[in-house]
């Protein structure tokens, strides 16, 4: 039973990661201002090259979840391995809150003024928040962890 949950956990990761990636690549065609636009200029703006960097870090924490599902189901959850791939969950969630906040301020600052921003910021606040609340939910898991390998 143990290990079909980790395994059906580890198929909603990959998915997860499937469903953004195909987002990622066909949103920027989608939307209002692409229709002039050849796909050049459409993938190389900006904007959409600095949420493909951004989303780096999203999906290095999909891979050390993955990873650290694999960990569990070799029971070696309290290992100093498991620890290390906190951590970086943990720093991916943080760098990934600092890059979102940083494109909400750059969209509040330059957008055009004939746009209407408010909807995206709202996003940005939005995922700035989960992703904080992932960091400190898995930096206290972390921490039961390292005490767990300790005592």
């Amino acid at each position: 039973m143990k290990r079909i949950l980790i395994l059906f956990l580890q198929v909603v990761i990959v998915l997860i990661g499937i469903a953004t990636l195909y987002l990622m690549i066909r949103f920027p065609l989608t939307e209002g201002r692409a229709q002039n636009l050849d796909l050049f200029s459409i993938y190389f703006d900006p904007f959409i090259l600095y949420g493909y960097a951004s989303s780096i870090a999203f999906f290095v924490a999909l891979y050390k979840a993955f990873q650290l599902l694999g960990y569990i189901a070799q029971n070696k959850l309290f290992s100093p391995t498991s620890a290390r791939t906190l951590r970086s969950i943990k720093y991916c969630a943080i760098t990934l809150s600092i890059l979102i906040a940083m494109g909400g301020l750059y969209i509040r600052i330059f957008h055009n003024k004939e746009d209407d921003p408010a909807g995206f910021l709202a996003i940005c606040i939005v995922l700035t928040f989960i992703s904080i609340a992932i960091a400190v939910a898995v930096a206290m898991l972390e921490k039961i962890v390292q005490n767990a390998i300790l005592h």
